[in-house]
């Protein structure tokens, strides 16, 4: 692995992706497909020596990491900040509840309206305030570690709007890619 690269691990499948559920800060587990990702994973990125873990601390994210972390021989550092977007009242439901109880909100939230704030959760503006100051400091260690991120797709998609890992997929990006987009997402 270059050490100027990031590695960002979207968390294996838990047990409300399984059921098509949205989650947010919800916190489900992983299921136990989501458990045989995370360990296939950790075989397939042993070779990338990676020395430093960041997850975030969602039970989802965190499990993963710790799987991972198991195989690289190294301890998950957990960090609040790359949590998911807050859903508020979304969270649980399935997209069609989402759809019959908050048509317009799902709406704007597709359209990424920035001010929108789904089920009373997090805006897209507080939710990149939250996350860049983490990204930040993970991409300045990234100048020296080898390092992998595993938390959600909304956060990745802050780094990679064109992108849309499955659970259990890496991204990789450049240490400076993330200090631009989390300076300024």
């Amino acid at each position: 692995m270059n050490p100027r690269r990031v590695l960002l691990i979207r968390h294996a499948e838990s047990t409300w992706n399984a059921a098509g559920r949205w989650q947010g800060w919800g916190d489900p587990p992983l299921s136990a497909r989501g458990r045989a990702q995370a360990a296939a994973l950790a075989e397939q990125l042993v070779p990338e020596g990676i020395v430093h873990l960041v997850s975030s601390d969602l039970a989802r994210a965190a499990q993963t990491a710790r799987l991972l972390g198991e195989a690289f021989g190294i301890a998950p550092e957990l960090d609040a900040r790359l949590r998911e977007r807050d859903l508020g009242r979304w969270s649980g439901l399935e997209e069609a509840e989402i759809l019959a109880a908050f048509p317009d909100e799902l709406i704007r939230f597709r359209a990424r309206e920035p001010g929108v704030r789904p089920g009373g959760g997090e805006s897209r503006d507080e939710f990149c305030a939250r996350v860049a100051p983490a990204l930040i400091a993970i991409a300045k260690r990234a100048q020296t570690e080898n390092l992998a991120i595993v938390t959600h797709l909304g956060v990745i998609r802050l780094i990679a709007p064109e992108l849309r890992p499955g659970n259990a997929e890496v991204v990789a990006v450049d240490h400076a890619r993330l200090l631009t987009l989390a300076s300024d997402p």
